[in-house]
């Protein structure tokens, strides 16, 4: 009776309610031609359940498939759930268990793929990147700062294909937007980091989302409280900003800076007329590469880039040309107005970027590090604010060290000088704007035996990585991190120009018969053959013959 008295009602007229109610409750269907829904009866016999077969290795589940817990790690917390979603139905997560000795936080979303037809090699280690960058698979991480314990976490798609989240039946927040809603959906929860156990609990149907309360939806205007939060750019408000602008239809095109053509935006005019620490001419020939990240816009001259207002992850950019020895880089940061914080990397590369394609590009520039060029990435910069003037140099003993607003910083690596090098940034969070201002050729510089003229305390390495190409033989290509903790202090004495040689690459400075095709680590210093940087390792307290650095390991790389 109940049932047909709820059937009489929907047929009546449409549903004024705000309150969710539960599924069984809950009918749903949609006027065609109508930008208003309406709702019938859904068939849903019950919540659904986690998966019992198609889960992470370090998931255990209850005796009733509700409660999913981590055991061990951090990873392998993929979970799906046993039956498909429907548009509007609530996924509702409660946050059972968090701890907080690793970092990120619950991921989530959807996938058209049925978990009954996965065996268990196709569930990988991460929902990000591993099952994101595959076709029917979309997921996102969860703020830190809403992963906290008893709170309750719904998710649901709606029928344009926007997926919308709330915190304790709060305002919802747009989360994503472009999932295939053709096809059968089966939520996607990955119990990672400091999520260590949830719980499904009943569903409950969404209200609909109009243009006018997207304008108007609640977002949440927190800084990142962690550098994780802070890296996990995908995640935070300012894409939310981005989608809902879009979707409620606004006009990006006249807000300043941006033009209506999606690859051209307008010269940055000059907040200054001159910066502090610029030298007064710089040289302009050096640009942006025409090769970029897929969300990135250049300005006309390709001396700006900015990211996209839309999914702005893949924001790689490249010089167009190899850095100088000797030769100083000046970049000009700047963000939008939006109050979050970024995470900008610089790296250099032996790669031609007119060799890459944008495809290749990915979102995070350490996938880059498994190539077979030269790459080192640097990203442990300082909070900088809007209007912040960075600088680069590579020395030439391979020392690359930069300022902020004419001050210096100190040495951030060391490369191999023996090759050219090409820039490259990533533009992320509140940085979403860089300009070059131009370069100059100094002068030779002395470098102090700290490491840096002025024994900066930003004189580390703690946040370098490179990589280097092995042999085809070898089970993976290199990739080396350097740890965190600080190393014996460096001594980076400057060296005379190395003497002409008939080799390629200079001779080894131990045997000085043999040609050099060793990089150790973690200096990242080449002056050795194979053979003696393999003895040389076995020695007590083997140190760089140039640096003193402690040495790890010593990589063979191979030419062409």
């Amino acid at each position: 009776m109940g049932n047909a008295e709820s059937v009489l009602r929907g047929a009546a007229g449409p549903d004024t309610s705000h309150q969710t109610r539960s599924v069984s409750s809950r009918p749903y269907y949609s006027l065609p031609n109508s930008s208003h829904e309406r709702r019938s009866v859904l068939a849903v016999t019950e919540p659904p359940r986690f998966h019992s077969q198609a889960k992470g290795k370090n998931v255990r589940l209850d005796a009733h498939s509700r409660r999913a817990t981590r055991r061990n790690s951090f990873c392998n917390g993929v979970t799906f759930t046993n039956r498909p979603i429907h548009l509007y139905e609530k996924v509702r997560l409660k946050l059972v268990a968090v701890h907080h000795g690793w970092s990120g936080a619950l991921r989530f979303g959807f996938t058209i793929h049925d978990p009954s037809q996965m065996s268990s090699d196709d569930i990988p280690k991460y929902a990000c990147p591993d099952l994101v960058t595959r076709p029917g698979y979309w997921a996102k991480a969860l703020p830190e700062r809403f992963a906290v314990r008893d709170n309750i976490l719904a998710f649901w798609v709606d029928r344009h294909g926007r997926v919308f989240y709330s915190i304790n039946d709060e305002e919802p927040i747009l989360f994503h937007c472009g999932i295939k809603v053709s096809s059968p959906l089966w939520a996607l929860i990955d119990v990672y980091g400091i999520t260590h156990e949830v719980q499904i609990l009943d569903s409950m149907f969404a209200e609909t989302m109009t243009s006018a309360r997207l304008s108007t939806a609640r977002l949440s205007t927190c800084l990142p409280q962690s550098n994780h939060d802070s890296a996990n750019f995908n995640n935070n408000e300012l894409e939310n900003n981005q989608v809902v602008a879009k979707i409620a239809n606004l006009n990006l095109s006249r807000v300043p800076g941006l033009a209506t053509d999606n690859h051209l935006i307008p010269c940055c005019p000059n907040r200054r007329q001159r910066a502090p620490g610029v030298p007064a001419f710089l040289d302009t020939d050096l640009r942006f590469h025409p090769t970029r990240g897929p969300d990135i816009t250049f300005s006309q001259d390709r001396m700006v880039a900015c990211t996209n207002w839309q999914e702005s992850n893949r924001t790689l950019v490249f010089s167009d040309r190899p850095l100088h020895i000797g030769e100083s880089l000046f970049v000009e940061v700047g963000h939008l107005g939006l109050p979050y914080y970024g995470a900008l990397s610089f790296g250099i590369t032996s790669c031609d970027p007119s060799t890459l394609r944008t495809n290749e590009l990915p979102a995070d520039p350490d996938f880059l590090l498994d190539r077979k060029e030269y790459w080192v990435v640097y990203r442990a910069f300082p909070v900088l604010n809007s209007g912040d003037i960075l600088s680069f140099m590579v020395l030439p003993n391979g020392e690359v060290h930069h300022g902020v607003n004419g001050a210096s910083r100190g040495m951030l690596m060391c490369v191999d000088t023996s090759q050219s090098l090409w820039v490259f940034f990533t533009i992320h969070g509140v940085i979403n704007q860089l300009k070059i201002l131009g370069t100059v050729q100094s002068s030779p510089v002395t470098v102090s035996p700290s490491g840096s003229p002025g024994g900066s305390q930003y004189d580390s390495d703690s946040d370098m990585a490179f990589s280097v190409n092995r042999s085809s033989s070898a089970s993976e290509s290199s990739l080396v991190t350097a740890p965190s903790s600080p190393l014996s202090p460096p001594i980076s004495p400057v060296f005379p120009p190395p003497e002409p040689s008939s080799s390629k690459n200079g001779e080894c400075t131990v045997c000085f018969d043999s040609e050099v095709d060793t990089v150790i680590y973690t200096c990242g210093h080449m002056c050795l053959c194979n053979t003696c940087g393999l003895k040389l390792k076995k020695q007590l307290n083997a140190c760089c013959p140039i640096c003193r650095r402690v040495i790890k390991d010593v990589i063979k790389i191979y030419r062409p």
